[in-house]
């Protein structure tokens, strides 16, 4: 016992020390056994594009991989994938969602659906109504909704790959299908609105299969009290509370984070999903494409912009939310760990990730990959 005491202490003593952002190469340290999580997620909605594009993955030692196998066999069990209404862009389309989806069942691995209610990104900037919808009075709204999301998950509960989660809406913070359903400073009185094209997303979702969970994304936790807090008055029933933590953007520490996430959690007694994360391996860059993290971005005292950093970063993460009190912390999904400079070094329409994914500059597998073992 006083053995294990000790080596407790170390972990303690050792993950507190603080080091400069621009530290040099760091080993993650790593408690005796990884914190418990039940799923080790990975959004894969890039995959299908990369893949195509002729990219290829490798893993560490340099032997060439299927990214999807190699994913499972480091541990991640659950694959998310977003669904825009009407995507010009030929991808993000129902019927890549229902190939994709094959894949995932064929593979053994659980998925969630990601409906973003607009044919193109939805986050808290940008909530914008399908075209096809956007003449719609809000009754004829709220009905589009609800046979829109009937309809995609009816026709894979008929393939027999249903999701395991479904999603309503993406970094919802200010509501969606805006103005319609948009929340937050002068459109606060939208709540009826918002809740009303949510239910009958969440009718549609239980229609077709009750025992679907049903999850809303909320974008950092601030100011997650007082969203969740308007959706409780409103009467909206939902299964988990997802939230996005990119601690770059966020300004939460894990300690700071461990916080939130409890009081969430007590407060509204819901499962909590990280359901968005990513950390730099460097600040660098591998294509023309701007990156959405450079060298100027703040990181977190003690996890440097480097391969341990990043591995560190997702293995004290697991831990966060294992800690979450009554086991309801479900898990974590990394975003786009794929993303990488796949269309060439010199592309300016390539990738704005490629220094956050989990593969390297070369295409091979980064040890933050460890932080996904069961």
């Amino acid at each position: 016992m006083k053995k294990v005491v000790l080596i407790l202490f170390g972990f303690i003593v050792i993950s507190g020390c603080k080091k400069s952002n621009s530290g040099g190469v760091e080993t993650p340290v790593l408690p005796p056994a990884y914190a418990a999580v039940q799923y080790r997620g990975a959004d894969l909605s890039f995959l299908p594009e990369i893949e195509q594009s002729g990219a290829k993955f490798y893993a560490a030692d340099g032997t060439q991989v299927d990214a999807l196998a190699f994913m499972k066999t480091k541990g991640t069990n659950i694959v998310r994938l977003r669904l825009w209404h009407n995507s010009s862009t030929g991808h993000s389309n129902y019927t890549e969602i229902e190939s994709f989806a094959q894949r995932l069942k064929s593979a053994g691995l659980n998925w969630w659906l990601d409906f973003h209610y607009s044919d193109t990104w939805a986050d808290p900037a940008n909530q914008t109504i399908p075209a096809a919808w956007q003449a719609a009075s809000f009754t004829v709204l709220q009905d589009s909704v609800y046979n829109y999301t009937f309809k995609v998950l009816n026709n894979l509960k008929a393939k027999n790959i249903l999701p395991t989660i479904v999603q309503i809406g993406n970094e919802t913070n200010s509501g969606m299908l805006w103005d319609k359903g948009k929340v937050g400073g002068s459109f606060d009185v939208n709540w009826p609105n918002y809740a009303a094209l949510v239910k009958k997303a969440t009718d549609a979702v239980k229609a077709v299969d009750a025992s679907t969970k049903t999850m809303l994304h909320f974008a950092g936790t601030t100011g997650a009290d007082w969203f969740f807090n308007n959706i409780k008055n409103q009467g909206v029933s939902y299964d988990i509370i997802g939230l996005s933590y990119y601690p770059f953007w966020h300004n939460r520490n894990l300690t700071e984070l461990q916080t939130d996430l409890n009081t969430l959690s007590a407060t509204f007694n819901k499962d909590i999903f990280i359901t968005e994360t990513a950390y730099p391996f460097t600040t660098g860059y591998n294509d023309f494409t701007n990156n959405v993290v450079g060298p100027s971005v703040t990181l977190l005292n003690g996890y440097a912009a480097t391969p341990a950093g990043q591995s560190k970063f997702l293995i004290d993460l697991r831990t966060v939310i294992n800690k979450i009190p009554n086991s309801r912390g479900l898990g974590f999904c990394y975003w786009a760990p794929d993303w990488m400079a796949y269309r060439g070094p010199t592309a300016t329409n390539g990738s704005a990730w490629e220094n956050l994914a989990l593969f390297d500059f070369n295409s091979k597998a980064q040890e933050g990959w460890d932080a996904f073992a069961p």
